[in-house]
């Protein structure tokens, strides 16, 4: 939902001037024709509401804005999110249940009533008038940004205790009234459910539990949990002798590059049909694999490490990662943070700022096998924030010096630009080639809009830097839950 709020003659006010908008604009006509084909699907719409403009378009649903007179006279006003006729019917269910068994408290948005016609479904919700946060993140105090984090922490304990896995955690997702102090976690669209989900619903669309699909020769390679073999003895005879086969024609084509180029050959690992395995390039056997089939749902920018290397086994961390992201972007006064066009793109401007090493390792813990061709070391995360938030201080107290702010701004940038000597590209072994990673413009994309720096930046603690840490643990299996992340002692006293 994009920040807007509308008024009753037909003409909404958006803009960053003002929290009730200070810009007024004219429906356009492309709306109008929208609400009519709108009323048109679902007629009962136009008994009950008088719908006044769209504040909102995903892929998956649009969203509009409609006003009900109530039984004692009273307008009221409604968001209603239409989605698109080729959902599948079991998905709007799942998200109606989510909606109704956890919406409605600690943060959570709830569903008001839904309308049908035919393959058109309208979900009806309570308005809530909020504002996009890359309007307003230069002028959040910390303060500000501490109870955001807050909320949306009791939001995924919430959700989290039902076993929903909300799979798109972002801003535009969290909404804020700043006015009010009310926050609401939206969009269940894209929702699954844990092994032990109470939303019976998520269990019919196979959760993130469904067995992936076998790549030949990853053994242990493509399971979080590694278990032990299960192959019927013929089977594993046959499975063998073709893999002796392939490994056998790639050592053959191993030693005829070797006796026209005199290069030594890296001994293949048992197990492996395949002579890449830890270098930095993929061969084509590995090529002409199929892709490994896990959930991948989300926004970019904002997706867990276990995510972008196509782990099956996904929990409730992915959802912990994402607001970690979030307060990132919150502490550095960036948004986005992250922005890439691809998967690897993505996980190489993680290894920028986690390191290179710890990501790699971290892989290795859920079966995933990474290899970088630049090695990046951490980046201390109150300096970056700091650096980039234009606050960090020199041992004299004056201002971080230009050519140091410069160098740190070159090095996140280098995990986006062309060019063997400045960028770091990750490769996910028996996945994909090197050579299909696009770049883009920027890892860090400046403020969109310049607003008056709040003083309590000066004054950040390092409790917030030490959850931004543990929120951003590339490990799922160590990631501080939401329900831990609580009891930080950053929240002392909330």
């Amino acid at each position: 939902m994009d920040a807007s709020a509308v008024c009753t003659d037909g003409t909404s006010t958006t803009g960053p001037g003002s929290q009730d908008g200070a810009h007024r604009r004219k429906v356009s006509k492309d709306v109008q024709m929208d609400i009519e084909h709108l009323c048109k699907a679902v007629p009962q719409l136009a008994t009950a509401f008088n719908i006044l403009d769209k504040i909102g378009e995903g892929t998956f649903s649009s969203v509009y804005l409609g006003e009900a007179r109530m039984r004692d006279g009273r307008k009221e006003l409604f968001a209603l999110k239409h989605l698109i006729p080729t959902s599948h019917p079991t998905r709007i269910a799942a998200e109606l249940q989510c909606l109704t068994a956890a919406g409605g408290r600690e943060n959570v948005m709830g569903v008001t009533y839904c309308f049908r016609r035919d393959d058109h479904v309208v979900i009806v919700m309570p308005y809530m008038e909020h504002r996009a946060l890359v309007e307003i993140i230069g002028s959040l105090s910390f303060a500000e940004v501490r109870l955001y984090v807050y909320h949306l922490l009791k939001a995924l304990r919430h959700i989290h205790q039902f076993g929903i896995i909300h799979r798109d955690i972002k801003p535009n997702n969290f909404l804020y009234n700043r006015r009010s102090g009310v926050y609401a976690l939206v969009d269940f669209g894209l929702a699954q459910g844990t092994a032990d989900t109470k939303i019976e619903l998520l269990k019919d669309l196979g959760g993130l539990r469904r067995t992936p699909r076998p790549v030949f020769g990853e053994r242990n390679l493509n399971s979080c949990t590694p278990a032990p073999s299960t192959t019927a003895p013929d089977a594993r005879k046959a499975e063998e002798a073709l893999s002796w086969r392939l490994s056998s024609a790639s050592r053959a084509a191993g030693r005829t590059l070797s006796s026209s180029s005199q290069k030594p050959q890296r001994a293949v690992q048992p197990g492996l049909t395949c002579d890449c395995f830890l270098t930095d390039r993929v061969c084509n056997i590995c090529m002409s694999r199929k892709q490994q089939v896990a959930p991948r749902a989300g926004t970019p920018g904002f997706r867990a490490p276990e995510v972008l290397t196509k782990c099956p086994d996904q929990g409730t961390a992915i959802d912990v990662w994402s607001a970690g992201v979030i307060l990132l972007s919150l502490l550095s006064g960036r948004y986005p943070f992250f922005k890439a066009g691809d998967d690897l793109t993505a996980l190489a401007q993680i290894m920028t700022v986690r390191g290179s090493r710890e990501t790699i390792r971290a892989a290795k813990t859920f079966g995933k096998a990474v290899v970088c061709s630049q090695e990046l070391p951490p980046q201390d995360l109150r300096t970056l924030c700091e650096t980039l938030r234009g606050r960090r201080r020199s041992s004299t107290g004056e201002g971080v010096p230009p050519a140091m702010a410069d160098a740190c701004r070159n090095r996140m940038d280098g995990a986006s630009a062309r060019g063997p000597a400045d960028a770091a590209e990750p490769s996910l072994q028996k996945q994909e080639s090197l050579s299909s990673c696009e770049r883009t413009e920027s890892l860090v994309k400046p403020n969109l809009e310049a607003e008056e720096e709040v003083e309590d930046w000066d004054r950040v603690p390092d409790e917030a830097y030490h959850l931004l840490d543990r929120l951003l643990d590339l490990n799922p299996n160590t990631r501080i839950s939401a329900a831990e992340a609580l009891q930080h002692p950053l929240f002392k006293g909330l």
